[in-house]
């Protein structure tokens, strides 16, 4: 069957490193971090943390407020920069042939602490009537579907840290098999609350503050590195079939040519390279792609003792470690890990990388794990540095690892 051309035609984000699409290219010319301090009471000690330093709350009217966690804001917000960036800011004359694909983990993470302190604490025996709707998984979908008239499928994806990514890809198929004209698709992750926070600081791989310095606390690939560090945030971007954003002039940031999904069927928790390795090579033979075509790589890697070790040998057996071979960045280290949206931001800093000819800083070679080794992009971000096509990868728990290549060019 005759394939649809994908293109990307609207990009919104809010992130630790900027609120908006043109903060974030700035942020990543410089390779400024937004990990900070971030206090999570009862808990004693604070975290290092991908942190929003903003409220959101004067966005939305008193009736609304009740209803939205702040997950649901970050989602509604990215959305609607993404919608309007593409000039759709309402789909209901598409019908069905628009939809909405969304990834997420922890829904309304702040409500359920709000609610589990009423119940615990003060001893409350229901709810507020409106917490049912802010703890959902699939609330940001819903929020979105329902102030952006989408009328076609609203699907959300929970596959832990692939999640906004398996949604991305998702919604690049439905549109390349003729089943819809356009969608938005990303993820928003707010779980910088101390029920989540203490929930992976439970796992024993969070790391511990930087004493020297906070915001280099994330440390992916390097001999120093000492665990994950987790961020908030929201990322989202309209995909559209070549046809449909030609025909009403759209400006087209690129394609999707490439998209590849494949469990690991090993652990709950560990990482298995032979998933990786069937992820990456699926999404090459979805973009009918040689290795030597992809000239950067966003990994997944999220400064853990294993999983980065595992990873590393992955990206070697599929694209090789030389001077040649596709360079190597793990952007966790400014933004740290949003969990069910880290896919969605790490995506639409690849599209940026390929938009602003800019490869985003990695780590100094000297730092490397002789376990790690690629080819790693410095230090410092590789200004003017031309990329036509690059791959976004992640790995999430359970097995579920997404690979998905975007390109200046059609596929």
């Amino acid at each position: 069957m005759k394939k649809t051309g994908v293109a990307i035609t609207g990009l919104g984000v809010l992130s630790p490193i900027g609120l908006d699409v043109a903060e974030v290219a700035a942020a990543l010319q410089t390779g400024r971090s937004g990990i900070a301090m971030h206090p999570a009471p009862p808990i004693i000690k604070p975290f290092a943390a991908g942190v929003i330093d903003a409220s959101f709350d004067a966005e939305f009217s008193n009736l609304e407020r009740p209803f939205l966690d702040r997950c649901q804001q970050l989602a509604i917000l990215a959305a609607r920069q993404a919608a309007a960036n593409a000039g759709v800011e309402d789909f209901s004359d598409l019908g069905e042939r628009a939809g909405l694909y969304y990834g997420n983990v922890n829904g309304g993470a702040a409500a359920v602490v709000d609610w589990s302190h009423r119940l615990l604490v003060e001893l409350k025996q229901a709810a507020r009537p409106f917490t049912a709707m802010a703890i959902m998984g699939n609330a940001g979908a819903a929020q979105i579907g329902i102030r952006h008239k989408i009328l076609g499928p609203v699907i959300t994806n929970a596959s832990a840290c692939g999640s906004s990514g398996v949604a991305i890809g998702e919604a690049a198929r439905a549109i390349a098999d003729g089943y819809l004209d356009i969608a938005i698709a990303g993820g928003a992750e707010a779980p910088l609350t101390p029920g989540v926070l203490g929930v992976f600081q439970g796992t024993r791989a969070m790391a511990s503050p930087d004493e020297s310095d906070i915001a280099h606390t994330c440390k992916p690939f390097s001999r120093h590195r000492k665990g994950l560090v987790l961020g908030e945030g929201a990322a989202f971007m309209v995909l559209e079939s070549e046809a449909h954003a030609r025909a009403r002039g759209a400006r087209m940031y690129g394609h999707v040519v490439g998209y590849g999904i494949a469990n690991d069927a090993h652990h709950i928790g560990m990482p298995s390279p032979e998933g990786q390795i069937r992820c990456l090579r699926t999404a090459l033979a979805d973009a009918d792609a040689p290795p030597s075509a992809i000239q950067y790589l966003n990994a997944h890697a999220t400064a853990t003792n294993g999983g980065d070790v595992i990873e590393a040998g992955a990206i070697r057996a599929v694209f090789g470690d030389s001077s040649q071979s596709a360079y190597v960045s793990s952007t966790k280290s400014v933004h740290g890990h949003l969990i069910g949206a880290t896919s969605a931001l790490e995506l639409l800093i690849t599209v940026l990388a390929i938009n602003e000819s800019v490869l985003p800083a990695g780590l100094d070679p000297d730092d490397v794990d002789d376990r790690c080794h690629l080819n790693h992009v410095g230090a410092q971000p590789m200004q003017d540095h031309p990329v036509d096509t690059a791959l976004s990868f992640s790995c999430g728990f359970g097995g579920t690892n997404v690979a998905l290549i975007v390109s200046r060019h059609p596929k």
